[in-house]
């Protein structure tokens, strides 16, 4: 039986939901067969007829693909996966950190929140990125590079390049001609926006 278990968690077997659950012993998650995250090593899985006995077992519930409950629509999800770059841009975001901790592989985290959001997950965060620097570069007398690393691109060079992409101006032009009392200030540097 546990073979066949295994082999429906390798090919996503969704009629196998609700047979039977299974956990990452080195993620301390549960999910569904059919979850969408990647396959885990065979020697890191634990079997359980349902989900009481995983829970038992200190296993949480996958937030991919909820065994504890109704899944996330996919909108929802996205909503989740924006909201957590929105609060973490500063961080070393990846797609495959990203998703990692919302237990999808890096292809279908991709396709979802570009078939929701109309745009990678990678240049959603940039986009948050470059906010965020418009607003330290107004508020901040902090030198251009100090701000790129405070937003998450450490590399100074590579956060001038990103900047200017998405505004039209270097970060010392945008910083210089816009006063933050100045009202034609961000809405027009914005229209300059970056290939999405």
């Amino acid at each position: 039986m546990q073979e066949q278990y295994w082999q429906a968690v390798e090919n996503n077997d969704a009629s196998y939901d609700g047979t039977f659950y299974y956990a990452v012993t080195t993620t301390g998650i549960f999910c569904r067969p059919s979850c969408k995250s990647r396959v885990p090593k065979r020697e890191h899985v634990r079997f359980f007829p349902d989900r009481q006995s995983a829970l038992a077992a200190s296993f949480r519930p996958c937030k991919r693909c909820r065994p504890d409950g109704i899944r996330l629509p996919d909108e929802e999800w996205t909503a989740e996966l924006a909201r957590y770059i929105d609060e973490h841009y500063a961080e070393p975001l990846t797609l495959g950190v990203l998703a990692e901790r919302f237990y999808a592989s890096p292809s279908h985290l991709q396709r979802t929140f570009k078939k929701v959001k109309g745009i990678s997950p990678l240049l959603y965060l940039q986009d948050v990125r470059m906010e965020a620097a418009k607003k330290a570069l107004l508020a901040a007398d902090l030198p251009v590079n100090r701000i790129g690393a405070q937003v998450g691109i450490a590399n100074a060079a590579h956060f001038a390049t990103v900047f200017h992409k998405k505004t039209g101006v270097t970060p010392t032009e945008f910083r210089s001609n816009t006063h933050p009392n100045d009202t034609r200030s961000m809405a027009g540097m914005q229209e300059g926006g970056g290939d999405r």
